[in-house]
């Protein structure tokens, strides 16, 4: 972790880079497998974190809330675990991308409460498939979207960092692999949540708004 987290922090001084120079990272970094769900492709460590989400948001909120309530509560639906509506899935195109980052990992050396300013990401369909990839930032996701249910989608993919220009392949780096849930929260509004990402905070939630 101590090993990560330290190379984390050289690259995510690199400046963000245009969208352009990250058109590699929209290969299909998980393997596709013939009428397979998420389930069937995803880790079983993997799995694990995504059975915990709501542990996982609870101990982030409770973090959170000790010095940051005043954003939790102007965050409204972007923070609250039980307020998906039907129609998961995001629309193809680009979409304006805020990350907050809720609780920290121990030994704790980053806020209880960290937000971002929004970056470029962009929602494709390829062979069948819904891909997610963030453009630009110091630290993107990059992967697939699997049907749920009615509430919720769920991500796999993997993470990139600072200027690289290809993703690693899912489960090949168990550090750069993430699961997320997508779900909708309003018009024109979505979310995607990581419980217990490898490194930093106990949960990333990045909040989605279409671009015009």
């Amino acid at each position: 972790m101590a090993r990560f987290s330290f190379r984390l922090s050289l690259l995510a001084a690199a400046a963000a880079l245009a969208p352009a120079a990250f058109a590699a990272a929209a290969e299909d970094v998980v393997t596709p497998r013939a009428g397979s769900d998420w389930r069937q492709v995803a880790t079983e460590e993997d799995r694990g974190r995504l059975r915990h989400w709501r542990d996982a948001w609870v101990d982030a909120l409770a973090q959170a809330n000790r010095s940051n309530a005043a954003a939790i509560a102007a965050g409204g639906a972007l923070f609250e675990p039980d307020t998906a509506l039907p129609g998961a899935q995001p629309p193809a195109g680009d979409y304006a991308c805020r990350t907050v980052k809720l609780g920290r990992q121990p030994p704790g050396g980053v806020p209880d409460y960290v937000e971002y300013p929004a970056f470029r990401c962009r929602i494709a369909e390829r062979d069948g498939r819904i891909h997610f990839t963030k453009l630009t930032g110091s630290q993107r996701p990059v992967g697939t979207i699997f049907p749920d249910n009615g509430r919720r989608l769920i991500f796999l993919g993997t993470l990139m960092l600072g200027d690289e220009t290809r993703a690693l392949r899912y489960s090949r780096d168990r550090e750069r692999d993430l699961i997320g849930i997508i779900e909708r929260i309003g018009p024109d509004r979505w979310r995607m949540v990581f419980p217990r990402p490898h490194f930093e905070s106990l949960l990333d939630v990045i909040e989605l708004t279409p671009v015009r």
